[in-house]
């Protein structure tokens, strides 16, 4: 199911005066938690939150922990197909038939879905022990045993009159006007970045759905390859994805790879008889086919399976109906599976990291940087790459570089795939926090006088070292991959997207700039980030190249001539102090 996406926001008019920051409710339908979905909460509150600095709180937990709690969740948990009509406290008793709810909530994809945690995965299997294969009459069901259920009323007409409407959780992303009322009403730019990231991050309740249809997955690939693992990847858990965005998803063999320790004393070592291929991609490519077939032919839910086997990466691509999801599903791609845990650590760093990156997305989104189908234009990792590089090369750094985690590492951190050096520290504990204070406002300004200056003609970003390098190559845009050092994530952008980004920075941070001077802001009018969301002349076919880039000219010495004016009183205004 597509996510809406945030088209350019309109000049509305507004009646009211800008006041307070307008509260969204919200639709949660968690129950009682144990130990587990405690600590859960308590990691939704911290990436809920964003401050100024490096915030001295709770011991953070590593990637990989947080990870192993969301699967063993996942695994106590069903999904269900439920009728539109229902009484939820029906729902919940005669669920709790088969042991202790500890968490639930609705939602809403091609019909009405319950998401079911149990406190133990005994009854889990207990439900289905006493489930039932549906009959079709003409048709013929696939007698496949899953945890996905389609929930039933003996007698309808009974329930509906004690019906008890239950509330869905929202998983989509907010419509561009009321993004914009959002904005509007927020009380400073910092203020702004902020709601914008709690507005577009994913919530609690679709983390647990994406570790569920991952569960779900495996337990397809399990009937081939026992004990093998699928974990999702990417933007459903490096704290960076949006909602809507895609489920990525990783089937990890190493663990059916493996040879036991134990029992391996003595004269003799088994081993298991298998088929060879010639390469581990015809293997890859081999694994992945029959996968596909599998979920096409026998996984509920899935449905437009293609199989991509000669890409780069093989993948299976399909929707996941149920949950919403557009899905690809890859193996032998760890290195992708160590990106997610880099990019983890440094949303975890410093709070501000993660409303950066969603605002600069969000604004390259409206003005067509971005886009979901695959081209010329930059992509959302590499616009998150140029973020982390920009708040290495903050003074004091707010973020370290790669080389520095790399050399806090300790032996049990040490990484190496398919001969790249992917090793950095992971315990975020072990990690000096920035102290540096600057605001999002000032940082979100900045970063567009950064990049607006930026000599691409000449320079590549690498975050390993946090410095600008010699291009290895003539790319317009050249951004080194963290860990396969010898390619550019970027590569594929061209020279005239990347000019209309260049474009578009500097007009963003001449916008900015007028912000300082004119405020307070126009009653009736977008101000701040909202601002920046508008429809711009660098966009505009309507506009002339010549005019739009003389305009463009004369803002980027407008924005020279005022920040040496102003730098030491942009400062102080900005900095505010560390909080302990």
């Amino acid at each position: 199911m597509a996510a809406r996406g945030v088209g350019l926001l309109i000049r509305l008019p507004l009646c009211v005066q800008r006041r307070s920051r307008v509260q969204r409710p919200t639709c949660r339908r968690l129950s009682c938690a144990g130990p587990v979905a405690s600590d859960l909460r308590r990691e939704e509150q911290h990436l809920g939150a964003v401050e100024t600095g490096s915030e001295h709180k709770a011991p953070k937990k590593t990637f990989a922990a947080v990870q192993d709690e969301r699967r063993e969740q996942a695994q106590r948990t069903i999904l269900l197909h439920c009728p539109n009509k229902i009484s939820e406290k029906k729902f919940l008793k005669y669920l709790s038939q088969h042991g202790p709810i500890s968490n639930h909530f609705f939602y809403e994809s091609f019909g009405l879905y319950a998401l079911v945690e149990f406190c133990q995965k005994d009854s889990v299997e207990s439900l289905q022990s006493e489930s039932r294969i549906p009959s079709l009459g003409i048709e013929a069901a696939i007698p496949f045993r899953s945890r996905f259920f389609s929930l039933k009323l003996k007698n309808p007409s009974s329930q509906i009159s004690e019906h008890s409407c239950v509330k869905s959780s929202n998983q989509l992303p907010p419509s561009s006007k009321k993004l914009f009322e959002l904005l509007y009403y927020a009380e400073s730019i910092d203020d702004q970045l902020s709601t914008l990231l709690k507005e577009f991050q994913l919530t609690e309740e679709n983390i647990r759905l994406r570790h569920l249809t991952c569960s779900l997955i495996e337990d397809v690939a399990a009937a081939y390859f026992p004990h093998c693992t699928v974990r999702p990847f990417g933007s459903s858990v490096n704290t960076f994805g949006k909602l809507g965005c895609d489920l990525d998803m990783f089937l990890d063999l190493d663990e059916t790879g493996k040879v036991s320790t134990h029992k391996n004393t003595g004269n003799f070592l088994m081993e298991f008889q298998v088929k060879n291929v010639p390469s581990e991609r015809i293997a890859t490519q081999k694994i992945l086919s029959v996968i596909g077939e599998c979920l096409d032919h026998f996984g509920p839910g899935c449905v437009g399976v293609q199989k991509i086997l000669n890409a780069r990466c093989p993948l299976v691509r399909f929707s996941h109906q149920a949950s919403g999801f557009q899905c690809d599903l890859t193996t032998n791609n760890r290195i992708a599976l160590k990106s997610s845990e880099l990019l983890y650590i440094y949303g975890a760093l410093d709070s501000r990291v993660r409303a950066l990156v969603f605002s600069v997305r969000c604004w390259a989104r409206v003005h067509s940087l971005t886009s979901s189908i695959p081209g010329a234009w930059i992509t959302n990792f590499s616009l998150t790459m140029m973020v982390i590089f920009f708040l290495q090369r903050r003074s004091p750094p707010i973020l370290p570089t790669l080389d520095k985690l790399k050399n806090l590492a300790d032996t049990e951190d040490k990484c190496i795939i398919e001969g790249n050096n992917c090793t950095f520290i992971r315990d975020l504990n072990k990690i000096k926090p920035s102290e540096n204070t600057e605001t999002l406002e000032l940082l979100l300004k900045e970063f567009f006088e950064y990049f607006g200056n930026f000599t691409f003609s000449k320079n590549s970003i690498n975050i390993r070292q946090g410095r600008e390098v010699n291009k290895p190559d003539s790319s317009p845009l050249h951004i080194q991959n963290p860990f396969e050092t010898s390619l550019n994530i970027s590569r594929n952008v061209s020279q005239s997207q990347l000019q209309k980004f260049v474009d578009l920075a500097r007009e963003s941070a001449w916008i900015l700039q007028q912000e300082d001077k004119t405020c307070p802001p126009s009653s009736k009018q977008p101000w701040g980030l909202a601002a920046l969301l508008l429809p711009s002349v660098a966009t505009n076919k309507k506009k002339s190249k010549k005019s739009a880039s003389e305009r463009i000219k004369n803002l980027l010495e407008s924005i020279k001539s005022d920040s040496t004016e102003n730098s030491t009183n942009t400062d102080e205004k900005r900095t505010l102090g560390t909080q302990t």
